[in-house]
C-alpha cells in the first residue's frame, strides 16, 4: 500500500460520481466533513494481494505511533488510486482498508473511511510543521 498521510485542521469529500471501478460500496452520505485528523491517502497495489492482513497490520500500527506522536485521535482513509502503482484489485483494496479501519478502532483512534469506487470532490486544509505530510509504503516485505 503506498500512502500519503497529511496533519489536517480539515478534510471534506464530496462524492461526483461512480468510479470505474467494478466493485463500488454504498455511498451513505454523498459528502464526508471532519476536523482535525490524520488524513490517508491510500493505494492498494497488486503485490499486496499475497498477504493482505499484514499490510494492514503494518499501516495500521504505524498510523497508531504518528497520531500518538502528533497527539491526534482521528484518522480518514481514503481511497487514492492515484499513486502511480499497480493497483489490487478493487475487492482486496476494499478488504485491506477496512482491516487497517478495524486495527486503528481497536487502538482506541476514531476512523472515518470514505467510501471506495467514487470519484470525489477534496477540500483538504493541511497543516504545515515537519511532520505534517509524510508519504510511506507498507508491504509484505520488512
Amino acid at each position: 500500500m503506498r500512502a500519503l498521510i497529511w496533519h489536517v485542521d480539515s478534510f471534506v469529500s464530496r462524492i461526483t460520481e461512480k468510479g470505474r471501478s467494478s466493485v463500488v460500496e454504498p455511498m451513505g452520505e454523498r459528502e464526508t466533513r471532519v476536523a482535525e485528523a490524520i488524513l490517508v491517502l491510500a493505494s492498494v497495489e497488486k503485490a499486496d494481494e499475497r498477504a493482505p492482513q499484514i499490510v494492514a497490520q503494518r499501516a495500521a500500527a504505524m498510523l497508531v505511533e504518528h497520531t500518538r506522536k502528533l497527539k491526534v485521535n482521528t484518522v480518514v482513509l481514503h481511497s487514492f488510486a492515484h499513486l502511480f502503482a499497480e493497483l489490487a484489485a478493487p475487492q482486496v483494496a476494499i478488504d485491506v482498508l477496512k482491516e487497517t479501519e478495524a486495527r486503528l478502532i481497536e487502538a482506541g483512534l476514531v476512523v472515518v473511511r470514505t467510501p471506495f469506487g467514487y470519484f470525489n470532490e477534496l477540500e483538504i486544509k493541511a497543516k504545515g510543521h515537519p511532520l505534517s505530510r509524510l508519504a510511506r509504503v507498507f508491504s509484505v516485505e520488512e
